[in-house]
Formats: structure tokens, sequence, C-alpha cells
């Protein structure tokens, strides 16, 4: 009896060198195994089998197999015998899962693969990638199930490890010829099943869940008779030959067509009112909507409004647990979860970038909000490169910003004590890395136009800090960021909206620091400001006084602070038309600030032209025009002619000379 040596190859066997003369058992040849004619295959644990058999093998009865433990033998079924080229696709061999009750819409990407699989050549790859949860699988099958390719047979291989490809195969040769299952090993079945593929064609083979292309590319380039349509959570590591096709979200009329579809499938006539707010709550992710609306199906009582009310109260539970029917493996949590499992393994600081980016709105997010993040450039490069492989994150080169799924944020953000991924402590963490890369990335001032576009990019995420936390989570920080945030949306002329940041920051600061603390006494300022700037004088005037009050008490009476706090309630009192107490405050507040800030500093200039203005609206033109003038030579030295507050100055004495009740600007 003769060893001969069995090849790894890839996923399985290569050809074995031909058999001599003579060689075999008892002097009788030894049979193949296919057209690879190994007269050994390694059995279990390591172990060799031997193959014995007389004649030939198309006049064979059968082979008997040694398996080298306790020296058992099995006997091979004839077709064993039949090379691997000369066994035909049996009836029935197609094994697509069924999921086109749940399929709806995506009418781009079908035709999108038509086009792809339809293509001349030997071999055709192509893969559909997407994030976890949004209908990869779902519309492989729907393809391989409904549209004319013409491919035969058609099967579907899990292949998330090399070893469910493997049984994938293995499952493969077993359909094609059930007997071989009772003789070989799951490595020789795959072996068998790789070598039909790479002598037949116009076949489909749907790889489904690719974690790797290594993990597939032993068959790939080995089989290239057919078809591989490959579904997988990567977005990039394919080849050049590969024709991706990235998946979406669906359209909102799709997502709620999903929904619909699903709910009243026992129920046609139930309450579906909110169902749209709940299908764009969960994005328009097709797993949401599934899990969503097979809990709704299993609980007639409960609405789409109601579900919304669950969703918000107990995000972690709702995430997490699905209908009755739903596999635990399918709920939005644990697809998700393997994912970061994965990711986490091979990048650990990849899972907190991503908890972190779960505080920002989910489009559009700056690079740049990333770099006050301690983490050094190469482990952060390191681990986007990561997410974007894995479709966790979707970058935009040309604008130099990132978008992450609404619903991965949600999750992301909601602390779940049982998941490694999301402790309270992660979740916490995350919160305040996002708080501070946002507050190191603010512009150092809000009334420059130069830093207008910065403060544009950014409000979006500000909102969506501030939407997504609570007052007791935040920190002085927090009211740092809101209470600039503040002013900037005050100086764009939209009051009502800095009033909501304000407000919450002169809480926070309170809260954090003290009501004496100078930062609290600001933000009261600026939101006495806002207030004044939305017309609301009622409220504005008692929080001047108070804050004015408060700066003597704790600054003195010569602070710069104090000085703009009295000039800030005199135009308060004038915006009421209250002049009698407007007028001495002004004069006040000048004389001060020519003692404290000199004749040429610019808000003494200012404080001369509030003066004047404060006259002229008494009628008092007399003394409003020679301080106008005054004002405006002063502005012009010391400014500039361009100057904006030079131009203000300029326009009141117009105004003032031109006609009496022409309207002046305060400075």
């Amino acid at each position: 009896m003769v060893r001969w040596p069995w090849r790894k190859d890839g996923l399985g066997t290569g050809t074995a060198p031909a058999v001599p003369a003579g060689a075999g058992g008892v002097g009788q040849a030894p049979l193949a195994v296919g057209d690879a004619r190994p007269p050994t295959a390694p059995g279990p644990g390591g172990m060799w089998q031997e193959v014995f058999g007389s004649g030939n093998a198309t006049g064979s009865d059968g082979a008997f197999v040694n398996t080298g433990i306790y020296n058992s033998t099995v006997q091979l079924p004839p077709e064993a015998l039949v090379p691997p080229a000369e066994v035909q696709a049996p009836p029935g061999l197609d094994n697509l899962p069924v999921r086109l009750d749940t399929f709806v819409g995506r009418a781009r990407e079908l035709e999108r693969l038509d086009a792809a699989l339809s293509s001349g050549g030997q071999t055709v790859v192509q893969a559909v990638h997407g994030l976890g949860g949004i209908g990869k699988s779902t519309l492989a099958a729907h393809w391989a199930a409904t549209r004319p390719h013409g491919h035969a047979p058609v099967r579907w291989i899990t292949a998330d490890s090399p070893a469910a490809v493997q049984q994938g195969l293995a499952d493969l040769a077993t359909a094609l010829q059930p007997a071989l299952a009772r003789a070989l090993t799951a490595e020789a079945l795959a072996e068998r099943a790789a070598q039909w593929l790479a002598t037949h064609t116009g076949w489909l083979i749907v790889l489904d869940n690719v974690n790797g292309p290594a993990d597939i590319a032993p068959l790939t380039a080995r089989a290239r008779g057919g078809r591989f349509l490959i579904t997988s959570r990567l977005a990039t590591a394919w080849t050049s030959a590969t024709t991706v096709l990235r998946l979406d979200i669906l359209d909102p009329d799709e997502s709620l067509d999903l929904f619909t579809r699903i709910t009243t499938a026992h129920s046609p006539g139930r309450d579906l009112g909110g169902a749209a707010e709940l299908c764009e709550e969960l994005g328009h992710l097709p797993l949401a909507i599934e899990q969503a609306a097979a809990y709704l199906a299993q609980n007639p009582l409960t609405t789409p409004r109601a579900y919304l009310d669950l969703l918000a109260r107990y995000p972690a539970a709702m995430y997490r647990n699905g209908a009755a029917t739903t596999p635990a493996e399918r709920t939005i949590a644990r697809i998700w979860n393997v994912t970061l499992d994965r990711i986490t393994d091979l990048q650990p600081d990849a899972a907190g970038l991503l908890r972190t980016l779960a505080w920002y709105a989910p489009d559009h997010i700056p690079a740049t909000l990333l770099d006050a993040s301690s983490t050094d450039p190469p482990t952060r490069n390191a681990a986007l490169g990561l997410l974007t492989a894995y479709s966790m994150i979707t970058p935009d080169p040309a604008t130099g910003t990132l978008a992450v799924h609404r619903l991965v944020q949600d999750l992301a953000r909601t602390p779940d004590p049982d998941d490694p991924h999301r402790t309270p402590h992660h979740i916490d963490q995350a919160r305040e890395q996002a708080t501070t890369n946002l507050h190191t990335t603010l512009p150092a001032t809000w009334d420059s136009p130069a830093t207008w576009p910065t403060w544009r990019t950014l409000l979006p995420h500000i909102d969506a800090l501030t939407d997504h936390t609570t007052q007791d989570t935040d920190t002085a920080t927090t009211a740092h960021i809101l209470d600039r945030t503040g002013g900037f949306l005050d100086n764009q002329g939209l009051p009502t909206r800095a009033i909501r940041h304000l407000r919450r920051a002169l809480i926070d600061y309170e809260r954090v620091l003290g009501e004496d603390h100078p930062d609290t006494l600001a933000s009261r300022n600026n939101l006495a400001h806002a207030y004044r700037s939305a017309g609301d004088l009622a409220r504005a005037i008692p929080l001047y006084q108070q804050t004015l009050t408060d700066y003597e008490r704790v600054l003195g009476t010569n602070h710069p602070h104090i000085l703009t706090s009295r000039n800030n309630l005199a135009s308060a009192y004038q915006s009421a038309g209250d002049l009698a107490r407007a007028i001495p405050l002004y004069q006040q507040t000048l004389t001060d600030r020519v003692r404290v800030l000199g004749t040429n500093h610019p808000h003494t200039l200012a404080s001369r032209n509030n003066l004047a203005y404060a006259y002229e609206s008494a009628g008092d033109l007399a003394r409003a025009i020679p301080l106008y003038q005054q004002t405006l030579t002063d502005c012009e030295r010391i400014l500039g002619e361009e100057h904006p507050t030079t131009g203000t100055v300029r326009r009141n004495l117009m105004s003032a000379i031109a006609e009496p009740d022409g309207g002046a600007e305060q400075s």
C-alpha cells in the first residue's frame, strides 16, 4: 500500500500526483475520488483515510475506506467514483431563503444587478455592501429568486467565516450526491463541491455576509464558470475585479410600505397613526422597520405612536427585543454587536470613536471635530478606516465630512449594562469626549464674518448634542459651548434660538460654578441681551438689573464687565422708552470708560455714540449732534473710515442733521 500526499490548496485539495502503475493495496490500483484522484485523504483528528478497491471506477460497486481509527472501514458508494465534471445537477438543488414577503422597492439596485450579472466573461463577482440590517441579503435573495438571470443551480452559502464557507460547499456536495455524506469528511465534501463548480458553468452562488475577501478568495479564484453574488458589510477591501454595489436605506414610501405590510398581515383594519413618523425615527432601515412591525403585529393593542413612546423611554430594551418570533440575532442591537465585536478585535479605538460620533448630527460631521481627541492621528485614521470598511460610517472626501446612520447613533449612545460596547461608563466617556471636541473646535469669536462658516458647520452638531443630553450631565464645558453658541445666534438675528441655548447655559453655570462666578454673570448678561433682541424687555430689564448689581458686588465698580453691563441696562431702558433712567446711566458709563479705558478705546467711542443717540431720542439735538461729530472724528482717526463702528456713527450724524426722528443706531 502506498500513501499519497493530500495537498492543501485554498479551501480543499489540489490535484494529486498521478498514480503509479501497480500502486495500491494487495497489488491493486488505488481508486480516485473525483478527478483529483487522491488515494488517501485526511480523516478526523488528522488521521488518514485509505481507499481500497478493485477494477476501475466506472465498473465498481464501490470502494472501502480505512479511516485509520481502529482499522475501521466504510464503503464509498459508486457515485463517489464519478469525476465531478461528469456529475449533473439534480432538480431541486436551489436553496434560497424565503425572503420575498419582506421585500419592497430597490428598483435601481435590481437593475444594476441585472446588468452586472448578465455581462460576458468567464466569471462575474458582484458585491452588495452596506450597514448591517440595510437589506443586503433580502435584495440578493429576491434578485436570485425573481429575476430572469438564467443561472442554475442557485445556491445560498453563509460565508461569514472560512468554516461556514466550507460547510456551505459540503452541503452543496451532499445535495449533488447525497450518498457522499455518509462516506466523506466535511473537508473532502467541500473539495468535491469546489471541483464541481470549477468544471461546470451557468451556476450562481450567493455568498452571504462575507466578513473578509480572504475567506472566499480561494473559491472565487478557482471556480470561474459561473457567477458569484456577495453580500457584505465591508465597503472597501474589494479588488478591482469585483463590481461593488452600495445599498442604502429605503425611500420613505418604501419603508412605510414594508411596515404596513408586516403590521397588517393579520390585522388589516388596525390603527397605523404615526407609522410614517416611526419609520422616520428608525431611519428607514429595513431591519429596524421589520423589528418594529413584527412587535406591533404581535401586540395588536400597541400603536405606532405607542411604540415611539416606548422607544423614547426604554431604548435599550426596544433595540434588544423583537417579537416572539424574531430571532435574537436578528434584532438591531445584536446584529451590530457582531460587527462591533469584530471591529473591536481589530482596532479597539474604533468602537469608542463611533460612540463619540453618536452625539452629533448624523450628516456632515466635520472631520476636524476628531482632531481634538487624545488619540494619535495614525490610530484615529486606522479606526476611521475600519468603521468605513464595515459601513458603520460613510466619509465624503469632497467635503471632508462623515455621516453615521441615525439609528446607529441612537444605539451607540444608549447605555446597556449587559452590552460590553455600551456600558454606562462607555456612554458617559463618549459624551464627554464629544463635548470636549466641540468646545475645542469652536471659533474664538462669533461677531467676525470670517468665523461664520465654521459656526454654521458646527451648529447642527451643537444642537444635536443639546438634544441628546440632559442637563444633569452638563458640565462647565457644556455651558460654555451653549453660551457662545447663543451669542452667535443672537448676532445672526436669531434671538429665539439663542434664548434656548442661553437659558440652559445659565442654569448650568449656576449649578456647576455658582451664582456669583464671573462666567455665570456673563451668561446672565448674554441671556438678557437675547431677550432684548427678541423684544421681550419685561424679561431683559430685570436680568440686566440683577447682573449689574451682582457685578458691582463681586467685581467692584471699575471692572470693564461692569461698564458693559451698565451700558446694556441703559440701552434696555432706552428701548422701553425710559430715557429718564437711560441717559444718566449712559453718562456715568462714558465717564467711567474714559477714566478706566481711555478716550481712544473702541468701547469709549461706542459709549459716546450711545449717549448721543439717547440725547437724540430725547429731542436734545443741541447735545446729540456735537457728540456725534466728535465721535465720528475720533472713529475715523482711530478705527479708520471703513470700520463698521465708523459707518454707524456717520449714519447717525447724518440722520440727526437731516431729520430729528430719522432713527439712529447704537454701537
